[in-house]
């Protein structure tokens, strides 16, 4: 299964993009109205067009990166919000960046990388976070495709990748999906140990 640039800019190309959105996903908008320290370093990995990241911006957090390995969405959010800054935009695959950051945001990257790699995930996510630092977002809880992404699974499953290298303040099913996910998320907030 190659998962690679070419595979992601063709998606884009061909607007096949269901998972994108359109606007910040409810959830994480909740968690970001919450947030007070507008300093802190946040990534986005996989964030795509990445709702998200012009979400924070506009409401001022400075500190917000976005790392995509196709460069088709960078450029996308680059058009919507003009003054982000270009260093910020990283067109790169995830696990070969070495930056750190207080706070990850998951949103439909866990669900997009070969399942093989998602002990890899996890301990790089670890590796990525300062001390302290958190990971926080949606993952499906849902049986999804098996042989292209979005590749889905459960809390059963995903708990042994991150107790080794997370203390896990929580995992369980959003009560606040977009209409079209409802009953197939799992809200997850994770502490570094």
């Amino acid at each position: 299964m190659q998962l690679s640039e070419d595979f992601w800019e063709n998606k884009y190309k061909a607007n096949k993009i269901g998972w994108d959105l359109g606007e910040v996903s409810p959830p994480l908008k909740t968690y970001f109205n919450q947030l007070t320290n507008k300093d802190i370093k946040i990534l986005i990995p996989g964030g795509g067009n990445s709702h998200e990241a012009e979400f924070l911006f506009k409401q001022g957090f400075t500190n917000v990166y976005v790392v995509d390995v196709s460069k088709i969405p960078l450029e996308n959010l680059k058009r919507r919000v003009p003054e982000f800054p270009d260093s910020h935009l990283i067109h790169a695959n995830f696990f070969d960046i070495e930056n750190k950051f207080d706070l990850i945001i998951e949103q439909t990257f866990f669900c997009a990388i070969n399942p093989d790699l998602r002990p890899k995930y996890a301990k790089k996510m670890n590796r990525t976070l300062k001390e302290k630092g958190k990971l926080v977002g949606l993952m499906f809880d849902a049986v999804l495709n098996e042989d292209h992404p979005p590749f889905g699974g459960n809390k059963e499953e995903y708990l042994p990748y991150f107790q080794a290298f997370f203390n896990i303040e929580k995992m369980e099913p959003c009560y606040n999906s977009f209409f079209n996910r409802q009953g197939m998320e799992l809200f997850v907030k994770m502490k570094k140990k």
